[in-house]
């Protein structure tokens, strides 16, 4: 059964007028869904009955039930849902100073082959819908009501490639952001890409508001392209040109997502490197701590050498930030505890 979360408000408005109802219902049935977080039709008072049995016959709200959830010594917790067809995804919500930021999956599996990353170990099978994003952040707002507490930021950075489940992902991102909703505010939603250039292209060219974010990870092409396929395709010079393009059009700062591998890509060398590919620009780096993966065999870099080359950076003029390692101590990587749970089923 369809989910009503699938519809963003505009869409909500074009449901009620083809049901025969008033325009201003979409307002009441939004108001209910986001701002009083209702769980079943029936509670939605200012509507009648036969309405209520319209929207019960039709839809349901929250389309994933929860399976499992980790709780980290860092307050890092993850949550496992399985969808109405039986796929697992799964969300991780981090405390920081500034909020509550939730990390959300947008496909089951994932093609990019990136490979120190978990949720590559299973293929994709289908994208989601965006109202089963929703019913991810819905779901953990529901555990903060109980606090009470909010999610302040979204981050599209959980299991498959944002990109490529373009329209589902920017519908989700305008539900969230809806100012008679959640009112997460644009500047608080992050979309992350492995670089694929056409999807940037279009997302440079509708002037949204969200923020951009690049799974970089390596500052060559050589080395791109052993641990993101994705590069083969859209190769570094490419990539770089296309993110200029989109900060002249949006003159919006830029995210460097950098995971910082044992070994591989945390030497002074190749700090140089990424400065001098993306000095001058409108953006900053965001090195990352390796959640290790036992099926991929990276390991995550010592606090001493990252500090060194976020030095490096620094020293060559390009800001960076180092992430504090969140989730080390459950199955907090992404696709990590969904691979896990899907072995488990095929024993």
């Amino acid at each position: 059964m369809k989910t009503i979360y699938d519809y963003s408000y505009l869409q909500l408005e074009e449901l009620v007028l083809s049901l025969g109802w008033k325009k201003y219902r979409a307002d009441q049935i939004f108001q209910w869904l986001y701002r009083k977080h209702a769980v079943t039709f029936d509670q939605m008072t200012d509507l009648s009955k036969d309405m209520i049995a319209q929207l019960n016959a039709q839809f349901c709200i929250n389309p994933i039930q929860l399976v499992e959830k980790q709780v980290s010594r860092d307050g890092t917790i993850k949550f496992l849902f399985e969808l109405g067809d039986g796929a697992f995804v799964e969300c991780v919500l981090m405390t920081y100073n500034y909020g509550r930021s939730l990390c959300v999956t947008s496909q089951i599996g994932c093609n990019m082959g990136c490979t120190f990353c978990a949720s590559g170990l299973l293929k994709k099978q289908r994208d989601l819908t965006s109202g089963e994003m929703v019913a991810q952040v819905m779901s953990v707002q529901l555990e903060l009501d109980k606090e009470p507490d909010r999610i302040s930021h979204v981050v599209v950075m959980g299991t498959g490639e944002p990109f490529d489940n373009y329209d589902n992902v920017l519908n989700f991102c305008n539900t969230i952001n809806h100012d008679k909703g959640l009112a997460i505010g644009a500047r608080h939603i992050t979309i992350s890409t492995s670089g694929l250039i056409p999807s940037i292209d279009r997302f440079a060219a509708e002037h949204k508001q969200y923020n951009l974010a690049i799974s970089l990870h390596a500052p060559t092409d050589e080395l791109r392209s052993k641990i993101m396929p994705v590069n083969k395709a859209y190769p570094l010079g490419s990539l770089m040109a296309c993110l200029r393009r989109y900060s002249v059009e949006n003159n919006r700062r830029l995210t460097f997502e950098y995971i910082l591998l044992k070994g591989v890509n945390d030497t002074p060398e190749m700090a140089g490197k990424l400065a001098a590919l993306i000095r001058g620009m409108n953006a900053y780096v965001n090195l990352i701590p390796y959640n290790q993966v036992d099926e991929n065999g990276y390991k995550s870099t010592d606090y001493k050498s990252a500090m060194r080359f976020y030095d490096a950076l620094m020293k060559q003029g390009v800001k960076a930030t180092l992430r504090q390692e969140h989730g080390n101590d459950i199955d907090a990587a992404c696709g990590q505890l969904r691979a896990k749970h899907e072995r488990m089923r095929r024993q």
